[in-house]
């Protein structure tokens, strides 16, 4: 069994390297146009796929079926509430981001406000991406691998600890080569090999599960025996104790999925790649077509896991892992377990580009060398990724014993997440606005937030108001400030939007009805399972 698990796995991880090797090997991996941005070469399918798979990691496939686990279908937000972020993304923020020509969030505060903004913006990321998002990408997916593949039984390795940073290492290794010598349009391809591979992967994971539940009875009986057996895991409308209480959904739940999808650099990098505006209003649309379905690969395991194994003293993060390792076939283990590993690269992957992307472009060549060559900046950038990459493997083990992993980077993403959305959107929709407005709404947000999470009295408002709610009147009170700015001392001249003429900006036709039809589809999937 575990031969064939592992002859499997192989297989299909050194496929699709290959066929990415072999489609990409003649790209311009020596410009900065070419590596960071694919050469504005990207179309609909490649864009939607790549936004699919950042997305869709062991933090999404372990942590949001582990967060289902304990609540039920109420976490769905996460997945259903995306799709109205990606509508706004498809009419407000991306024709405005390429009329920009833009390859980094803080270019966009440097051409809108000042230097200092987009230094400041700059570090806030850079950070962020080292300290929580890189480390969470490489733990969850040496977790969710642990429980798979059978790795102590594999290896023959006992220890948990030594598994876990072995795991890691290996993985973030294969991530950064990927990454560092192949560009964006290299993580592009890949990542829509390994889209296919893991949307495929995960609905053959809820059928075998209902499956398991009806005891080989069918899906349709294994689903009815779900919702006679656990109807309040099956309501789409959280309570109060639960991670997400149905109110959030209006407040922080929207604003963070709203930065997410609309100014998190490692996500819409390659949306700034997009060949015109309309391949990149289809691939954002076409990517939340795809996220209305999440619910039944990212949701519905969880609630079969808790189904199946609920008195097995079975930790929530593990639920998903326990489940692939005890349903599927051993030969589509191996599959299964590939494609978890496309898509923990993935998203290591497309972070550590962005986070490149970030440093060469707007700290090396802005900053410390702005004589540098195009050559000095994408070898400047694979330098620094390596440097980010070690880091990030080294604080991933010590990630190990959070209760809910995806309630810990909600809540370690939403300290950053929320001032600089808040910056981005009054600096798109105001002319006055001035720098210091930013500035103040920048490292104040990430500071009040950060005090209110970890620095006792402060940490006892949590305990008053719920986090979501907290972040909310934290984005309120930055967009107050900056207005209330932006009348008391205003730009001396008003701020004028220029067109950098780097791509078409004729918008797709369908862009706004497919949009409404989307939102439609969003309220319908919650009225359908309200309790």
């Amino acid at each position: 069994m575990h031969a064939l698990t592992l002859i499997s796995f192989l297989f299909f991880t050194g496929l699709v390297a290959l066929i990415t090797w072999w489609f990409t090997r003649r790209d311009d991996h020596s410009s900065t146009r070419g590596y960071f941005l694919a050469g504005r070469s990207l179309t609909f399918p490649f864009i939607a796929g790549s936004l699919l798979m950042t997305n869709l990691s062991t933090e999404q496939m372990v942590g949001l079926n582990g967060a289902a686990f304990t609540d039920g279908l109420s976490v769905m937000a996460w997945e259903v509430v995306a799709v109205i972020a990606l509508v706004a993304l498809a009419l407000f923020f991306l024709p405005r981001f390429l009329r920009s020509g833009i390859a980094t969030i803080p270019q966009l505060l440097r051409i809108r406000f000042d230097g200092t903004t987009q230094l400041i913006c700059n570090l806030i990321f850079l950070v962020a991406y080292a300290v929580i998002l890189l480390p969470i990408i490489l733990y969850s997916g040496a977790v969710g691998l642990q429980g798979m593949l059978d790795l102590p039984g594999l290896t023959g390795i006992q220890s948990d600890t030594a598994l876990l940073w072995g795991t890691v290492w290996v993985v973030g290794i294969i991530g950064s080569i990927y990454a560092l010598f192949g560009g964006l349009r290299t993580v592009a391809f890949s990542d829509t090999l390994n889209g296919v591979g893991l949307l495929i992967g995960g609905f053959v994971i809820a059928y075998f599960g209902l499956q398991a539940v009806s005891d080989g009875n069918g899906v349709m009986a294994g689903w009815e025996m779900l919702k006679e057996t656990n109807p309040d895991k099956l309501n789409s409308i959280g309570s109060s104790e639960q991670q997400v209480p149905f109110a959030t959904l209006f407040t922080g739940v929207l604003l963070i999925n709203l930065f997410y999808w609309t100014t998190n650099q490692q996500i819409i990098q390659r949306t700034f790649a997009a060949k015109t505006l309309a391949e990149g209003q289809k691939g954002v649309l076409l990517t939340g077509l795809f996220k209305l379905l999440g619910p039944l690969y990212l949701v519905l395991p969880g609630i079969i896991a808790y189904h199946l194994y609920a008195g097995d003293d079975i930790r929530a993060d593990e639920a998903y892992g326990h489940l692939v390792f005890n349903v599927l076939p051993p030969y589509l283990t191996g599959f299964f377990a590939a494609v978890m590993v496309g898509a923990i690269l993935s998203s290591f992957n497309s972070a550590l580009n962005s986070t490149t992307t970030l440093f060469s472009i707007d700290l090396y060549k802005g900053l410390l060398n702005k004589d540098a060559t195009e050559e000095q900046v994408v070898k400047s950038g694979k330098i620094f990724g390596w440097i980010m990459a070690i880091a990030a493997m080294t604080i991933a083990p010590m990630l190990a014993g959070q209760d809910s992993l995806f309630g810990y980077l909600q809540k370690m993403n939403a300290m950053y997440f929320i001032p600089i959305l808040a910056v981005v959107l009054v600096g798109l929709l105001t002319k006055r606005v001035p720098a210091i407005a930013a500035k103040i709404s920048l490292i104040g947000g990430c500071i009040v937030i950060g005090l209110v999470y970890f620095v006792p009295p402060f940490t006892g408002l949590l305990d008053v108001v719920q986090n979501f709610h907290f972040v909310a009147i934290v984005f309120v009170a930055l967009v107050a400030l900056m207005l209330l700015l932006g009348k008391i001392s205003p730009r001396e001249t008003a701020w004028v939007h220029e067109d950098a003429r780097k791509v078409d900006l004729t918008p797709w036709k369908g862009a706004v009805p497919a949009g409404i039809v989307l939102v439609i589809l969003v309220i319908s999937i919650y009225a359908a399972f309200a309790g």
